[in-house]
Order: C-alpha cells, then structure tokens, then sequence
C-alpha cells in the first residue's frame, strides 16, 4: 500500500493474483507478460501498428489500471506526472495501462526483495530531460513573443554553509 493509487483492495488482489512468492517468475518483465500489462512491439518495416492490449489475468489487470487512474490523482507522485505526460500524447487509457505497468513492476520488485516503496517525486522527469524541458519552455515563451536568453544561476549561500558544515563535521 506504499504506492499511491495501491490501497488494501489492490494491494489484497495483487498478492491473492501474483502470490507472494516471486520465484514463479523469472523477471517483473514475465510477470507483466503474465498479468497482461506489458507493453506490445506490433512493428513491421519500421511502423508502428494498433494493437489492442494483450490478453492476461483480467482481475489484476483491472485493479491495477484502477490503481494507475488513482495514482494520477496523487499529489507529487512520479507516476502522476508519468500518466498526465503520457495523456497528453497517447490518450489516458494508454496512460492508464503503462502507469499499471509500472505499479506492476515496482510491486513485483517489492515482494522479490522485501524492500520498501520510494518514489522518485514529481520533478523527476524533469530532472532526467532537463535539456528537453528546458527548450520547450523557452519555445513556449517565444512563441507567446517572449525574446529569452537563459544564465544559470550561482551557487545558492544554503548550499555553501551545508558543505562547509560537512567539512567542520568531518574535521
């Protein structure tokens, strides 16, 4: 239940589906294939065709795609910043069924190893294409007839006491 959008109905349908032991499954990839929410690859010379979502354990697909709806509502999540990302470009039952995806990985992850949930946060995309959000905002404000020149910023003075406080600590 320490993944948003998972409460006590999905986390009991997951464990009653799955089991608790992981060893049934090779990889989380397997277990996705099993419960149906894995990602399809319908590609022949170099285009991509529809395809409608593959065939697996109807019960834990549909929780998990409750839970993903869910998660989308959760504030300061990855995975609600994953959903809307990808509602925005493929439409939100495709969103849907990727954010299912990935609670069906991390749950996977999380029976396998007996470790705890962490979420990545909400600015984690962000983070990780930050050239790419980076041109877009400027390309937003350009075309709203913005001229931008961007600077990065100094070193903030929080930063600096927190390092020198490192260094009087380790002394």
């Amino acid at each position: 239940m320490q993944i948003p959008g998972v409460d006590w109905v999905v986390a009991t349908t997951i464990i009653a589906e799955l089991g608790v032991d992981m060893s049934v499954f090779p990889t989380a990839q397997h277990a996705a294939a099993w419960t149906g929410v894995c990602p399809g690859n319908n590609e022949s010379a170099g285009r991509t065709k529809r395809q409608r979502a593959r065939r697996g354990n109807e019960h834990l697909t549909t929780a998990l795609v409750q839970a993903a709806v869910c998660a989308s509502r959760t504030k300061g999540s990855y995975l609600k910043e994953k959903y809307w990302r990808l509602a925005a470009r493929r439409g939100p039952n495709r969103a849907a069924m990727a954010v299912a995806h990935k609670i069906l990985i991390a749950a996977y992850h999380m029976l396998a190893t007996g470790t705890d949930y962490r979420d990545l946060g909400a600015a984690y995309l962000d983070k990780r294409f930050s050239e790419r959000t980076k041109a877009t905002l400027v390309k937003r404000l350009e075309a709203l007839g913005y001229k931008v020149t961007l600077e990065p910023l100094q070193a903030a003075p929080s930063e600096a006491t927190e390092v020198d406080f490192h260094a009087i600590t380790a002394a």
